[in-house]
C-alpha cells in the first residue's frame, strides 16, 4: 500500500501496528488521514476488518473514517469493521448481552425530553417542587454522576449532605428504578451500563477481547472516566491500543472530560511509543507561532510546537475599540473590505467566548447587510429565556397575540395546562374573543384550582399592563421580569445553563438600555417594532455564503481563511469563573489555542476599553492571552481608529500589553496594511489641518466655508465621525451656514449633523 504522501512522523503512525501508540496530533496535522492509513495498513496486513475497532466522538467523524477507507481497502471490510461513535458502539454490544444485567434487548434510548417527563413524574410523586429542584438540575447532576462512575449513595456521599442533596439522592435513586421498569435507557446509560456488563459478566468481556484485537480510538483528550475504563477493560489483554488526540485541545472538562487520561498514558502503558504529528497543515507561521507562545504558558502539557512549510504569511491584526459596539462596527466593516478584495463570506468567522457576545455582532451585522448564521448556539433572539420575555412584552403591547399569549400562560410555570389552556381557547372561540378576554371570562365548567391559577396570572398582566405608561420602559422591562419570576425559574439553580440563562436576560436588559440611550421616544411598541425588524429581517444568502458566528467551543475541529476573535479581555475570555483556579485557567488557554488554530490565512483579536454585557458596563483589562502573543506577530502599534483621527482618549486602568494593539475602521489593498486608512479633510492630511489633530472638525469661525464643504462631501462617500465612527454620506441637505449633513454609520444607523462643525474627516481606500 502507497503511503508515501505522508510525511516522516504520519508513516510512523501508520506503519507502527502492535502494542500501545499514543500519537500526539496537534491541530491542522493530518490526524485523521494517519488514523484512516493505520487502519486500511492493519487490513493489508493480514488483520481482518471486523477485528478492528475504532472509537469517535461524532457521527461525522466515524463516517468521514469509513468513507476515506473504503475508497483505500474497499466497502466490504470498511463495513466489517466497527468505526463508530462510543454511544453507538454501547448500544450495538447491550443489544447483545444486557438482558444478562436485567433488561430486554429491546430498551429505549430515552432523549432529553423523556428524562425530562420521568423526572417531572418523579418529583410529583415525592412530593418536591420543582422551583426548589428543577428537573435541568436534577438531570445534570445525573449525568455528572454516571460520568464518574458514582452511584447515587457515593455521589452523595461526595457531595454536602444537607436537606436539598439528600432529595436530590433520592430523585436520583428513584429515575434509575423508574427507568428499569420502562426498560429504557439514557444517553449516559449506554456507556455505564456497557461497563458493567463487560465488568460483571467475564465471558461477554473475553469475548469482546478476543474480537477486537486492535482499538484505535480519536480525540483522546476528550475522554472521560466511564469511556477510559472501557478502553482499558478492552485492551487490557492484548495491549493494541493506539489512541489519537492533543492535550492542548482539551476544552471539555466542564462536561466531564478527563484531561488526565492522555498526559498520564504513558504511566498506564510504559512502554507507549509516543509520535508527535507537529507539521501543520492549515495555517501560516504566523498565525502557528502565535499558538505555540500562547500555549507554552500551560504548565500541564505535553511539549510540541507546530510549524508549516504554508509561509509566514501576515502579521496578526489587533484592535482596540471603544465599546462593543465600535468593536463589532469594525469587524462588519473588515469584513467588507475582505470581500471587496475578493474574499468569500464562508471563509470567515467570528468566535467569541460567551453566546451572549453575539447579540452586538448579530445587529452590527444585519446594518451592514451581512449574511450570517449562528452555529453551535440559538441565535440571541431565538432564545428560550429572551423569546419568553418578548412574548410577555407582545401580549401587554397587543392582548389579541394569542400566539405570545399561549407561549407565555404557563412559563415560569403556575399550574396551568394543556387541558386549562384548550378550555379556555375553546371559550374564546365559541364567543369569538381574544383568549386574553377569556382570561377575565372564564369558562363556567374550569375546575376551581385552575380557575384560581388563571385568574392570577390575569391579576399580574393587568397590573403589568397598568405599569406599561407610567414608567420608562427599562424600569417596566425590568419589573416585567421580577414580577413574573421569569429570571428567578433559573437564579435558583446552580447549572452552569441556569446561570447563561440569567446572563442572556441581563444582556437583554442591555439592549433596553441601549436602545433607550439610542431613542428620543423609547416605548415599548417601538421597541417591539425594531426587534421585529432585527429578528424577523429576510436575508437572501447568494454565491458568497454567509459569515459564521459561534462560540470558540463550537469551532473545534472546524478552520477558517479569516478568524476574528472578538471580546479578548479579563473576565471575559479568560472567564471570571477561571480566574482563581489554575486549573481552569489552563483550560482556557487551551480554548484560546483552538480558537487561534482555527485560522488559515488571516487572524484578527479585538476588544474593547469598555463593555456592556449583562446589563452592566465594565472596563476590563486586556485578556493576558493577547499579552503572550510577541509582539513581532502582530500589526504595528496603530491606535484604535477614533484615535487615530481624534487623538488619544484616556486608557483604562489595568494590565498593559507589551504587546502592540490597534485597528481602523477600513480594509485597503494590500490586505497586511489593514488598519491604515489615508484621513484625509478638504486634500490635506490632518496634521496639517488645525482643529482636526485636537478632536475637532472645521470650527463655527469658518462657516463661510460651508459653500464649499458641500462640495467635498457627496453622497456615497465614507467618513469618520469622533463619536459615531465610520459611516456612508447619504445627502447634503441644504447650502450655506445651514447645510446639513446626513451619514449612515454601521453600528448608530442615520444621524445628520450641522455640516459646518460636524467632526467628521474624509476616508479614502
Amino acid at each position: 500500500m502507497d503511503f508515501s504522501g505522508l510525511n516522516r512522523e504520519q508513516r510512523e503512525a501508520v506503519e507502527t501496528l502492535e502494542g500501545p501508540v499514543l500519537i500526539l496530533a496537534g491541530a491542522g496535522s493530518g490526524k485523521t488521514r494517519a488514523l484512516t492509513c493505520r487502519v486500511a495498513n492493519l487490513i493489508s496486513h493480514g488483520v481482518p476488518a471486523w477485528r478492528i475497532l475504532a472509537l469517535t466522538f461524532t457521527n461525522k467523524a466515524a463516517r468521514e473514517m469509513k468513507d476515506r477507507i473504503a475508497q483505500m481497502v474497499g466497502q466490504k471490510d470498511a463495513d466489517d469493521a466497527w468505526i463508530s461513535t462510543f454511544h453507538s458502539t454501547c448500544a450495538r454490544i447491550l443489544r447483545r448481552d444486557i438482558e444478562k444485567i436485567g433488561y430486554s434487548r429491546s430498551f429505549v434510548i430515552y432523549d432529553d425530553d423523556d428524562q425530562n417527563s420521568v423526572l417531572k413524574e418523579i418529583l410529583k410523586r415525592l412530593n418536591i417542587d420543582d422551583k426548589y429542584i428543577p428537573v435541568r438540575e436534577v438531570k445534570g447532576k445525573i449525568s455528572d454522576a454516571k460520568n464518574r462512575l458514582l452511584s447515587p449513595d457515593e455521589w452523595f456521599m461526595q457531595t454536602m449532605r444537607d436537606h436539598r442533596t439528600s432529595q436530590i439522592h433520592d430523585i436520583m435513586v428513584e429515575y434509575e428504578k423508574r427507568l428499569k421498569s420502562l426498560n429504557a435507557l439514557d444517553f449516559d446509560d449506554l456507556l455505564l451500563k456497557t461497563l458493567e456488563l463487560l465488568a460483571d459478566h467475564p465471558p461477554v468481556l473475553e469475548s469482546y477481547r478476543d474480537r477486537f484485537q486492535y482499538v484505535m480510538v480519536d480525540e483522546y483528550q476528550d475522554t472521560n472516566k466511564a469511556q477510559y475504563e472501557m478502553i482499558r477493560l478492552l485492551t487490557e489483554r492484548s495491549r493494541n491500543l493506539c489512541v489519537v488526540g492533543d492535550d492542548d485541545q482539551s476544552i471539555y472538562g466542564w462536561r466531564g472530560a478527563d484531561i488526565r487520561n492522555i498526559l498520564d498514558f504513558e504511566k498506564d502503558y510504559p512502554d507507549a511509543k509516543v509520535i508527535k504529528l507537529e507539521q501543520n497543515y492549515r495555517s501560516t507561521s504566523t498565525i502557528l507561532d502565535a499558538a505555540n507562545q500562547v500555549i507554552a504558558h500551560n504548565e500541564d502539557r505535553k511539549d510540541k510546537q507546530l510549524w508549516t512549510q504554508i509561509g509566514e504569511g501576515e502579521k496578526i491584526h489587533l484592535f482596540v475599540a471603544e465599546d462593543e459596539r465600535d468593536e463589532a462596527a469594525w469587524i462588519a466593516d473588515s469584513i467588507r473590505g475582505l470581500t471587496r478584495s475578493g474574499e468569500k463570506m464562508g471563509d470567515m468567522a467570528i468566535l467569541y467566548r460567551t453566546n451572549a457576545q453575539s447579540r452586538v455582532l448579530e445587529e452590527m451585522l444585519m446594518r451592514a447587510g451581512i449574511p450570517y448564521k449562528v452555529f453551535g448556539g440559538q441565535k440571541f433572539y431565538d432564545r428560550k429565556e429572551i423569546r419568553d420575555i418578548i412574548a410577555y412584552l407582545r401580549v401587554i403591547a397587543n392582548p389579541s397575540d394569542d400566539i405570545s399569549l399561549r407561549r407565555i400562560i404557563n412559563v415560569p410555570r403556575r399550574s396551568i395546562g394543556d387541558s386549562t389552556v384548550q378550555e379556555l381557547m375553546d371559550h374564546a372561540a365559541k364567543n369569538d374573543m381574544p383568549l386574553y378576554s377569556a382570561l377575565s371570562d372564564l369558562p363556567a365548567g374550569l375546575g376551581s384550582r385552575p380557575r384560581k391559577c388563571v385568574s392570577d396570572f390575569f391579576m399580574t398582566m393587568t397590573m403589568l399592563s397598568a405599569l406599561k405608561d407610567s414608567m420608562p420602559l427599562e424600569e417596566f422591562v425590568e419589573t416585567l421580569i421580577s414580577r413574573t419570576g421569569l429570571r428567578e425559574q433559573y437564579a435558583r439553580e446552580t447549572s452552569d445553563e441556569a446561570k447563561t440563562r440569567v446572563e442572556n436576560m441581563d444582556e437583554f436588559m442591555g439592549a433596553i438600555h441601549e436602545f433607550v440611550q439610542m431613542s428620543e421616544n423609547a416605548t415599548l411598541e417601538s421597541y417591539l417594532e425594531n426587534v421585529a425588524l432585527v429578528t424577523d429581517l429576510d436575508r437572501t444568502e447568494d454565491e458568497r455564503g454567509y459569515v459564521t458566528l459561534m462560540t470558540l467551543h463550537s469551532a473545534k475541529g472546524l478552520e477558517f481563511r479569516n478568524v476574528y476573535l472578538a471580546g479578548m479581555e479579563e473576565n471575559i475570555f479568560p472567564s471570571s469563573r477561571s480566574r482563581d483556579e489554575e486549573s481552569r485557567l489552563e483550560e482556557e488557554r487551551r480554548l484560546m489555542y483552538v480558537g487561534i488554530t482555527r485560522a488559515r490565512a488571516r487572524l484578527f483579536i479585538s476588544r474593547a476599553r469598555q463593555r456592556s454585557i449583562y446589563n452592566q458596563v465594565s472596563y476590563n483589562p486586556p485578556s493576558r492571552f493577547i499579552a503572550e502573543i510577541p509582539a513581532r506577530l502582530t500589526d504595528a502599534n496603530i491606535p484604535s481608529r477614533r484615535e487615530t483621527a481624534f487623538g488619544k482618549p484616556r486608557e483604562m486602568t489595568g494590565m498593559r500589553l507589551p504587546g502592540r494593539m490597534g485597528g481602523s475602521s477600513r480594509q485597503p489593498t494590500p490586505l497586511n496594511q489593514i488598519g491604515k486608512p489615508k484621513l484625509t479633510f478638504q486634500g490635506k492630511t490632518l496634521d496639517q489641518i488645525p482643529g482636526v489633530s485636537k478632536g475637532f472638525a472645521p470650527s463655527k469661525a469658518r462657516e463661510n466655508e460651508s459653500s464649499s464643504l458641500n462640495r467635498l462631501f457627496r453622497p456615497g462617500e465614507r467618513v469618520l465621525h469622533r463619536k459615531f465612527g465610520a459611516g456612508v454620506v447619504r445627502e447634503i441637505i441644504g447650502s450655506g451656514a445651514d447645510a446639513r449633513i446626513s451619514i449612515e454609520f454601521t453600528a448608530y444607523g442615520v444621524k445628520e449633523f450641522a455640516l459646518s462643525i460636524a467632526p467628521i474627516v474624509k476616508l479614502e481606500d
